[in-house]
């Protein structure tokens, strides 16, 4: 469904960004725009982004 284009160093930081910001969000320190930390934490775990694919970046190794 999707194209994986999101490596290991780069999954890992998106999943911890998203889970800092979510958990900044719901313990209010920064209030409710710490909510688009879904964004990098979907992409991280289904590893494809969107604007990835849109500029044709791809941070996953090659396959042999």
């Amino acid at each position: 469904m999707f194209k994986t284009n999101v490596g290991g160093i780069d999954r890992i930081a998106r999943i911890l960004a998203g889970l800092v910001l979510l958990a900044l969000t719901l313990t209010g320190t920064i209030g409710v725009w710490g909510w688009i930390g879904l964004v990098p934490l979907a992409t991280g775990l289904l590893s494809s982004c969107p604007l990835y694919s849109v500029l044709g970046f791809n941070t996953c190794p090659m396959k042999t």
